[in-house]
């Protein structure tokens, strides 16, 4: 005999979209039901719980455990942002587009220099970092 199956309310989000987004979409119906941190605080220190299990897992190092403990982390801090009420798909574009444009300072910079990224030091490359976030100011 079969059990027939099993039916959730989390049934409803669209597994489709980004995974950034259908974890917005989870929590927003958890929270429906009461299943939500009523105060920022908790987000907070469930993300500080997670960081710490995954420095834990850093220790045994434990591949597989890493990886669900960084995404226990991701999800999170995605926890956080649909708190906060910020995309965090638009939010990781920024930071992308962010590198992508700091990066290439140093990489413009260091060829300038006659160098190349793998002969410059890291705190030169860190100066320059800093330097690029800099005349984002």
């Amino acid at each position: 005999m079969t059990l027939p199956a099993h039916t959730s309310l989390l049934d409803s989000a669209n597994k489709s979209q980004s995974s950034l987004r259908y974890a917005v979409a989870l929590q927003q119906i958890a929270a429906q039901t009461g299943f939500d941190w009523p105060t920022i605080d908790g987000v907070f220190a469930k993300i500080h719980e997670e960081l710490d299990e995954v420095a834990a897992e850093l220790v045994d190092g434990n591949t597989a455990r890493l990886q669900e403990e960084i995404g226990d982390l991701l999800f999170a801090i995605t926890n956080l942002a649909r708190h906060l009420q910020v995309d965090p798909e638009r939010a990781i574009e920024q930071a992308n587009a962010k590198f992508l444009h700091r990066f290439a300072y140093i990489e413009k910079q260091i060829a300038a220099q006659g160098k190349s990224l793998e002969t410059a030091s890291l705190d030169e490359l860190d100066r320059l970092w800093d330097a690029a976030k800099g005349l984002e100011k």
